[in-house]
């Protein structure tokens, strides 16, 4: 398979995400190890102070971790996440959530993930994230 190929098996395998179809959130695969995720804030995604609740932000968050920490075909899960909510967003903003891959070690990465406000920059959240490699491929890994 070539390598082209084996990156378009992967993205497919990572597009195929319940949950983020379900928030109506787009993923890319940047590269290996660096994913953007983005969705607008809707009225069913509030809390009760009209602001963009602290779970889907976390979500968000959650999915380009997802994307990037298994972007290289190797099932990855999430060992820690610590989130710092710096500012808030209302309905109608633009989420963008940018994870980074900072360290890729034997059996753990560790990945900066950034949420902003796309159309201003507003930093809204950022979050220093620990994933564990398992020993399992959903895509063979290249020879």
């Amino acid at each position: 398979m070539s390598v082209q190929t084996r990156q378009a098996v992967i993205d497919a395998h990572i597009q195929n995400d319940a949950f983020a179809s379900f928030l109506g959130a787009s993923v890319t695969i940047v590269a290996p190890g660096h994913s953007r995720v983005a969705l607008t804030v809707t009225d069913q995604m509030t809390n009760f102070h009209g602001i963009t609740h602290g779970g889907l932000v976390f979500a968000l968050g959650d999915l380009a971790f997802a994307a990037a920490s298994n972007s290289r075909g190797q099932v990855a899960v999430a060992l820690n996440v610590n989130i710092c909510f710096l500012n808030p967003s209302k309905v109608g903003d633009r989420l963008l959530a940018e994870a980074r891959e900072c360290h890729l070690g034997g059996r753990t990465g560790l990945y900066e993930i950034t949420v902003v406000e796309e159309n201003t920059g507003t930093l809204i959240a950022r979050s220093q994230d620990l994933v564990y490699r398992k020993k399992q491929w959903f895509i063979a890994p290249e020879d």
